[in-house]
Protein backbone atom coordinates (compact mmCIF):
# COMPACT_ATOMS: atom_id res chain seq x y z
CA UNK A 1 0.00 0.00 0.00
CA UNK A 2 1.43 3.45 -1.25
CA UNK A 3 1.93 5.70 2.20
CA UNK A 4 -0.53 8.74 2.08
CA UNK A 5 2.08 10.78 3.53
CA UNK A 6 4.90 9.89 0.56
CA UNK A 7 6.11 13.11 -0.81
CA UNK A 8 5.03 13.31 -4.49
CA UNK A 9 7.51 13.88 -7.33
CA UNK A 10 6.03 15.47 -10.77
CA UNK A 11 6.68 14.49 -13.94
CA UNK A 12 9.80 17.07 -14.42
CA UNK A 13 11.03 16.23 -10.85
CA UNK A 14 11.49 12.27 -12.51
CA UNK A 15 12.76 13.12 -15.54
CA UNK A 16 15.82 15.44 -14.08
CA UNK A 17 16.35 12.18 -11.39
CA UNK A 18 16.57 9.91 -14.57
CA UNK A 19 18.45 11.87 -16.39
CA UNK A 20 20.87 12.62 -13.76
CA UNK A 21 21.19 9.14 -13.65
CA UNK A 22 21.67 7.77 -16.57
CA UNK A 23 24.75 10.96 -17.02
CA UNK A 24 22.53 13.01 -19.24
CA UNK A 25 22.04 16.55 -17.32
CA UNK A 26 25.85 16.97 -17.44
CA UNK A 27 28.26 14.73 -19.22
CA UNK A 28 30.31 12.70 -17.07
CA UNK A 29 34.26 12.39 -16.49
CA UNK A 30 34.00 8.63 -15.66
CA UNK A 31 35.91 5.65 -17.19
CA UNK A 32 34.21 4.06 -20.02
CA UNK A 33 34.20 0.57 -18.31
CA UNK A 34 32.57 2.48 -14.96
CA UNK A 35 30.11 4.14 -16.97
CA UNK A 36 29.13 0.40 -18.66
CA UNK A 37 28.97 -0.65 -14.95
CA UNK A 38 26.60 1.91 -13.76
CA UNK A 39 24.32 2.09 -16.30
CA UNK A 40 24.00 -2.03 -15.94
CA UNK A 41 24.51 -2.09 -19.50
CA UNK A 42 23.83 -0.57 -22.93
CA UNK A 43 21.25 -1.31 -25.02
CA UNK A 44 22.79 -2.96 -28.36
CA UNK A 45 20.88 -4.46 -30.53
CA UNK A 46 22.49 -2.62 -33.20
CA UNK A 47 26.43 -2.73 -33.34
CA UNK A 48 26.62 1.20 -32.86
CA UNK A 49 23.90 2.15 -30.64
CA UNK A 50 26.43 1.81 -27.34
CA UNK A 51 28.97 4.15 -28.74
CA UNK A 52 26.36 7.10 -28.93
CA UNK A 53 24.96 6.59 -26.09
CA UNK A 54 28.88 7.15 -24.44
CA UNK A 55 29.20 10.00 -26.33
CA UNK A 56 25.80 11.36 -25.09
CA UNK A 57 27.22 10.78 -21.58
CA UNK A 58 30.73 10.83 -21.16
CA UNK A 59 33.28 14.18 -21.30
CA UNK A 60 35.83 13.76 -24.00
CA UNK A 61 34.12 10.09 -25.38
CA UNK A 62 36.64 7.80 -28.07
CA UNK A 63 34.88 5.26 -29.49
CA UNK A 64 38.17 3.45 -29.50
CA UNK A 65 38.00 3.29 -25.67
CA UNK A 66 34.79 1.00 -25.89
CA UNK A 67 36.20 -0.82 -28.68
CA UNK A 68 39.33 -1.60 -26.98
CA UNK A 69 37.51 -2.66 -23.84
CA UNK A 70 35.65 -5.55 -26.21
CA UNK A 71 39.22 -6.38 -27.95
CA UNK A 72 40.08 -7.15 -24.38
CA UNK A 73 37.09 -8.97 -23.49
CA UNK A 74 36.38 -6.56 -20.60
CA UNK A 75 33.17 -6.18 -22.11
CA UNK A 76 30.79 -8.44 -24.00
CA UNK A 77 27.83 -8.62 -25.97
CA UNK A 78 25.21 -10.65 -24.85
CA UNK A 79 21.93 -11.49 -24.26
CA UNK A 80 20.47 -10.48 -20.43
CA UNK A 81 17.49 -8.27 -20.10
CA UNK A 82 14.30 -8.57 -21.72
CA UNK A 83 16.36 -11.32 -23.87
CA UNK A 84 17.89 -8.29 -25.88
CA UNK A 85 21.36 -7.53 -26.40
CA UNK A 86 23.30 -5.58 -24.46
CA UNK A 87 27.10 -4.36 -23.86
CA UNK A 88 28.37 -5.67 -20.20
CA UNK A 89 30.88 -5.64 -18.02
CA UNK A 90 32.38 -9.02 -18.33
CA UNK A 91 31.72 -9.29 -14.53
CA UNK A 92 28.06 -8.05 -14.99
CA UNK A 93 27.86 -11.16 -18.60
CA UNK A 94 28.43 -13.90 -16.14
CA UNK A 95 26.23 -12.68 -13.16
CA UNK A 96 23.05 -10.87 -14.78
CA UNK A 97 22.53 -14.06 -17.48
CA UNK A 98 21.70 -16.89 -14.96
CA UNK A 99 19.13 -14.12 -13.03
CA UNK A 100 17.38 -13.42 -15.77
CA UNK A 101 17.34 -16.98 -16.86
CA UNK A 102 13.27 -17.11 -16.51
CA UNK A 103 12.57 -14.27 -19.42
CA UNK A 104 14.61 -17.18 -21.60
CA UNK A 105 12.64 -20.00 -20.19
CA UNK A 106 9.53 -18.16 -21.36
CA UNK A 107 11.37 -17.79 -24.40
CA UNK A 108 11.88 -21.32 -25.56
CA UNK A 109 8.17 -21.63 -24.37
CA UNK A 110 6.95 -19.92 -27.36
CA UNK A 111 8.91 -22.45 -29.78
CA UNK A 112 8.31 -26.00 -27.54
CA UNK A 113 6.16 -27.23 -30.65
CA UNK A 114 8.97 -27.37 -32.78
CA UNK A 115 10.83 -29.16 -29.94
CA UNK A 116 8.91 -32.34 -30.06
CA UNK A 117 11.25 -35.23 -28.87
CA UNK A 118 14.38 -32.77 -28.71
CA UNK A 119 16.74 -33.62 -25.24
CA UNK A 120 16.81 -30.28 -24.56
CA UNK A 121 19.72 -31.22 -21.71
CA UNK A 122 21.81 -33.02 -24.49
CA UNK A 123 21.18 -30.57 -27.37
CA UNK A 124 22.45 -27.76 -24.29
CA UNK A 125 25.30 -30.21 -24.25
CA UNK A 126 26.31 -30.65 -28.05
CA UNK A 127 25.89 -26.57 -28.23
CA UNK A 128 28.20 -25.75 -25.88
CA UNK A 129 30.81 -28.45 -27.40
CA UNK A 130 30.24 -26.69 -30.70
CA UNK A 131 30.61 -22.79 -29.78
CA UNK A 132 33.35 -23.91 -27.46
CA UNK A 133 35.44 -25.89 -30.16
CA UNK A 134 35.17 -22.66 -32.00
CA UNK A 135 32.66 -19.42 -32.32
CA UNK A 136 29.60 -20.60 -34.79
CA UNK A 137 27.33 -18.23 -36.30
CA UNK A 138 23.50 -19.59 -35.53
CA UNK A 139 23.16 -20.79 -38.97
CA UNK A 140 26.45 -23.25 -38.47
CA UNK A 141 24.62 -24.12 -34.64
CA UNK A 142 21.12 -24.89 -36.74
CA UNK A 143 22.83 -26.78 -38.94
CA UNK A 144 24.93 -29.38 -36.89
CA UNK A 145 21.41 -29.51 -34.23
CA UNK A 146 19.73 -30.53 -36.88
CA UNK A 147 22.28 -33.35 -37.81
CA UNK A 148 20.90 -34.76 -34.23
CA UNK A 149 17.26 -33.87 -34.70
CA UNK A 150 16.50 -33.81 -37.95
CA UNK A 151 12.53 -33.64 -37.79
CA UNK A 152 12.60 -30.37 -35.34
CA UNK A 153 12.35 -27.24 -36.57
CA UNK A 154 15.56 -25.83 -37.45
CA UNK A 155 14.86 -22.40 -35.89
CA UNK A 156 13.71 -23.75 -32.48
CA UNK A 157 16.93 -25.81 -32.02
CA UNK A 158 18.84 -22.42 -32.62
CA UNK A 159 16.49 -20.75 -30.00
CA UNK A 160 16.66 -23.81 -27.72
CA UNK A 161 20.76 -23.26 -27.68
CA UNK A 162 20.88 -19.32 -27.33
CA UNK A 163 18.24 -19.99 -24.89
CA UNK A 164 20.33 -22.64 -22.75
CA UNK A 165 23.20 -20.97 -22.68
CA UNK A 166 25.07 -17.69 -21.82
CA UNK A 167 26.11 -17.21 -25.53
CA UNK A 168 28.24 -14.13 -26.61
CA UNK A 169 29.58 -12.64 -29.65
CA UNK A 170 32.88 -12.53 -30.13
CA UNK A 171 34.90 -9.67 -31.33
CA UNK A 172 35.00 -8.18 -34.06
CA UNK A 173 31.31 -7.60 -34.05
CA UNK A 174 30.11 -4.72 -32.31
CA UNK A 175 33.86 -3.05 -32.46
CA UNK A 176 34.45 0.90 -33.66
CA UNK A 177 34.80 0.44 -37.38
CA UNK A 178 34.98 -2.73 -37.97
CA UNK A 179 32.50 -5.54 -38.85
CA UNK A 180 31.59 -9.10 -38.59
CA UNK A 181 28.99 -11.33 -38.72
CA UNK A 182 27.55 -12.68 -35.46
CA UNK A 183 29.45 -15.76 -34.09
CA UNK A 184 28.96 -17.42 -30.66
CA UNK A 185 30.40 -18.76 -27.68
CA UNK A 186 29.75 -19.14 -24.42
CA UNK A 187 30.56 -16.12 -22.14
CA UNK A 188 32.72 -18.35 -19.82
CA UNK A 189 34.60 -19.72 -22.74
CA UNK A 190 35.20 -16.41 -23.96
CA UNK A 191 36.30 -14.81 -20.61
CA UNK A 192 38.20 -17.54 -19.70
CA UNK A 193 36.63 -18.65 -16.32
CA UNK A 194 34.49 -20.45 -14.06
CA UNK A 195 30.35 -19.73 -14.19
CA UNK A 196 29.71 -17.09 -11.46
CA UNK A 197 26.67 -17.32 -9.01
CA UNK A 198 23.59 -15.80 -10.21
CA UNK A 199 23.31 -11.77 -9.13
CA UNK A 200 21.01 -11.04 -5.66
CA UNK A 201 17.73 -9.84 -6.68
CA UNK A 202 18.39 -7.47 -3.53
CA UNK A 203 21.54 -6.08 -5.50
CA UNK A 204 20.29 -5.98 -9.00
CA UNK A 205 16.87 -3.63 -7.19
CA UNK A 206 19.58 -1.54 -5.71
CA UNK A 207 21.88 -1.24 -9.01
CA UNK A 208 18.55 -0.47 -10.95
CA UNK A 209 17.05 2.40 -8.77
CA UNK A 210 20.81 4.00 -8.97
CA UNK A 211 20.56 4.38 -12.63
CA UNK A 212 16.76 4.29 -13.18
CA UNK A 213 14.96 5.43 -10.14
CA UNK A 214 12.79 6.58 -8.34
CA UNK A 215 10.90 3.88 -10.06
CA UNK A 216 8.05 1.64 -9.05
CA UNK A 217 8.22 -2.16 -9.29
CA UNK A 218 6.62 -2.56 -12.34
CA UNK A 219 9.05 -0.53 -13.84
CA UNK A 220 12.06 -2.57 -12.60
CA UNK A 221 10.09 -5.76 -13.96
CA UNK A 222 10.02 -3.80 -17.37
CA UNK A 223 13.29 -2.84 -17.55
CA UNK A 224 14.51 -6.45 -16.80
CA UNK A 225 11.90 -8.86 -18.13
CA UNK A 226 11.37 -10.28 -14.69
CA UNK A 227 8.03 -11.03 -12.84
CA UNK A 228 7.80 -11.07 -9.06
CA UNK A 229 9.68 -8.52 -7.91
CA UNK A 230 7.68 -7.55 -5.36
CA UNK A 231 8.71 -9.35 -2.64
CA UNK A 232 12.39 -8.43 -3.30
CA UNK A 233 11.04 -4.36 -2.96
CA UNK A 234 9.69 -5.27 0.01
CA UNK A 235 12.24 -7.15 1.79
CA UNK A 236 14.33 -3.85 0.80
CA UNK A 237 12.13 -1.62 2.07
CA UNK A 238 12.91 -0.20 5.11
CA UNK A 239 16.89 0.64 3.34
CA UNK A 240 14.74 2.48 0.36
CA UNK A 241 13.19 5.70 0.08
CA UNK A 242 9.46 5.91 -0.88
CA UNK A 243 7.36 8.05 -3.38
CA UNK A 244 4.03 8.92 -5.52
CA UNK A 245 4.44 9.99 -8.92
CA UNK A 246 1.50 12.51 -9.92
CA UNK A 247 -0.91 9.43 -10.50
CA UNK A 248 -0.70 7.74 -6.79
CA UNK A 249 1.72 5.07 -7.99
CA UNK A 250 4.69 4.23 -5.24
CA UNK A 251 8.28 4.78 -6.31
CA UNK A 252 11.55 3.32 -5.00
CA UNK A 253 14.68 5.10 -4.84
CA UNK A 254 17.51 4.67 -2.75
CA UNK A 255 17.60 7.34 -0.06
CA UNK A 256 20.88 9.17 -0.84
CA UNK A 257 20.55 9.33 -4.56
CA UNK A 258 20.53 12.75 -6.49
CA UNK A 259 17.12 14.01 -7.76
CA UNK A 260 18.08 17.11 -9.20
CA UNK A 261 15.09 19.78 -8.92
CA UNK A 262 12.71 20.10 -11.64
CA UNK A 263 13.47 23.36 -13.19
CA UNK A 264 17.24 22.01 -13.48
CA UNK A 265 18.71 22.78 -17.50
CA UNK A 266 18.57 19.73 -19.67
CA UNK A 267 21.05 19.53 -22.76
CA UNK A 268 19.90 18.70 -25.89
CA UNK A 269 21.28 15.17 -26.13
CA UNK A 270 21.17 12.99 -29.39
CA UNK A 271 20.32 9.33 -28.44
CA UNK A 272 20.57 6.06 -30.75
CA UNK A 273 17.81 4.15 -31.66
CA UNK A 274 17.72 1.83 -28.86
CA UNK A 275 18.83 3.66 -25.58
CA UNK A 276 17.69 2.52 -22.05
CA UNK A 277 16.80 5.74 -20.86
CA UNK A 278 13.67 5.00 -23.37
CA UNK A 279 13.32 1.30 -22.39
CA UNK A 280 13.46 1.40 -18.73
CA UNK A 281 10.68 2.50 -17.64
CA UNK A 282 6.72 0.90 -17.92
CA UNK A 283 6.09 4.39 -17.38
CA UNK A 284 7.89 5.89 -20.18
CA UNK A 285 6.31 9.21 -19.66
CA UNK A 286 8.72 10.54 -17.57
CA UNK A 287 11.11 10.81 -20.83
CA UNK A 288 7.78 10.67 -23.86
CA UNK A 289 5.67 12.58 -24.01
CA UNK A 290 2.15 10.82 -23.92
CA UNK A 291 1.57 12.67 -27.60
CA UNK A 292 4.59 10.88 -28.67
CA UNK A 293 4.25 7.72 -27.65
CA UNK A 294 5.15 5.28 -30.53
CA UNK A 295 6.97 8.54 -32.16
CA UNK A 296 10.12 6.82 -32.19
CA UNK A 297 9.40 3.73 -33.78
CA UNK A 298 7.61 2.52 -36.95
CA UNK A 299 6.49 -1.18 -36.95
CA UNK A 300 10.28 -3.02 -36.45
CA UNK A 301 11.92 -0.32 -37.35
CA UNK A 302 13.15 2.44 -34.27
CA UNK A 303 14.69 5.47 -34.76
CA UNK A 304 17.31 8.02 -33.06
CA UNK A 305 16.17 10.23 -30.15
CA UNK A 306 16.23 13.64 -29.69
CA UNK A 307 15.77 15.42 -26.16
CA UNK A 308 15.08 19.03 -25.79
CA UNK A 309 14.55 20.54 -22.40
CA UNK A 310 15.17 16.25 -21.26
CA UNK A 311 12.32 15.17 -23.25
CA UNK A 312 11.88 13.32 -26.93
CA UNK A 313 10.79 15.98 -28.92
CA UNK A 314 12.28 15.04 -32.04
CA UNK A 315 14.01 11.99 -34.23
CA UNK A 316 17.44 11.65 -36.03
CA UNK A 317 19.04 9.93 -38.50
CA UNK A 318 22.98 9.94 -40.14
CA UNK A 319 23.59 9.84 -43.97
CA UNK A 320 26.42 9.96 -45.32
CA UNK A 321 30.08 9.06 -47.05
CA UNK A 322 33.29 8.95 -45.18
CA UNK A 323 33.97 12.57 -47.43
CA UNK A 324 30.19 14.09 -46.45
CA UNK A 325 28.18 13.33 -43.29
CA UNK A 326 24.50 15.02 -43.12
CA UNK A 327 22.66 14.53 -39.38
CA UNK A 328 18.43 15.16 -40.10
CA UNK A 329 16.52 16.43 -37.30
CA UNK A 330 13.11 15.94 -37.32
CA UNK A 331 11.07 17.40 -34.96
CA UNK A 332 7.82 16.04 -33.55
CA UNK A 333 6.07 19.29 -32.85
CA UNK A 334 7.29 23.10 -32.18
CA UNK A 335 10.93 23.65 -31.87
CA UNK A 336 11.70 27.66 -31.34
CA UNK A 337 14.76 28.78 -32.72
CA UNK A 338 16.81 28.80 -29.53
CA UNK A 339 15.94 24.66 -29.19
CA UNK A 340 17.07 24.48 -32.90
CA UNK A 341 20.31 26.51 -32.29
CA UNK A 342 21.14 24.27 -29.50
CA UNK A 343 20.12 20.95 -31.20
CA UNK A 344 22.51 22.25 -33.55
CA UNK A 345 25.10 22.98 -32.10
CA UNK A 346 25.37 19.60 -30.20
CA UNK A 347 24.94 17.54 -33.54
CA UNK A 348 28.09 19.34 -35.12
CA UNK A 349 29.71 18.10 -31.83
CA UNK A 350 28.32 14.86 -32.13
CA UNK A 351 29.35 14.46 -35.79
CA UNK A 352 33.19 15.32 -35.03
CA UNK A 353 33.91 12.66 -32.93
CA UNK A 354 31.59 10.12 -34.26
CA UNK A 355 31.85 10.59 -37.72
CA UNK A 356 35.41 10.47 -39.96
CA UNK A 357 33.55 12.65 -42.50
CA UNK A 358 36.11 15.90 -42.78
CA UNK A 359 32.40 17.79 -44.13
CA UNK A 360 29.09 17.26 -42.20
CA UNK A 361 25.56 19.45 -42.33
CA UNK A 362 22.71 19.44 -39.99
CA UNK A 363 19.22 19.71 -41.89
CA UNK A 364 15.68 19.94 -40.26
CA UNK A 365 13.60 18.00 -42.58
CA UNK A 366 10.76 15.25 -42.53
CA UNK A 367 11.73 11.52 -43.12
CA UNK A 368 9.21 9.82 -41.65
CA UNK A 369 5.25 10.33 -42.76
CA UNK A 370 3.15 9.48 -39.74
CA UNK A 371 0.10 9.28 -41.73
CA UNK A 372 -1.43 11.72 -39.61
Amino acid sequence: MVAKNAPVLSNRALNRATLERQLLLSRSAVPVLDAVRGLVGLQAQNTRPPYFQLYSRLAGFDPAELSALMESREVVRIVTLRSTIHTHTAEDALTLRPLVQPARDRELNMFRGGLTGVDLDRLTELARELVEERPRTMRELREELLQHWPDADPRALAVAARCGLPLVQVTPRGQWGRSGQVALTTAEHWLGGSPLPAASPDDMVMRYLGAFGPASVKDMQTWAGLTRMREVFERLRPRLATFRDEDGVELFDLPDAPRPGPDTPAPPRFLPEFDNVLLGHADRTRVIPPAYKGRNGVGNQSYGTVLSDGYLAALWRLDGTADDATVTVQALGGLGPAAREEITREAVDMLKVMSPAPAYDVRFDTFIDFGD
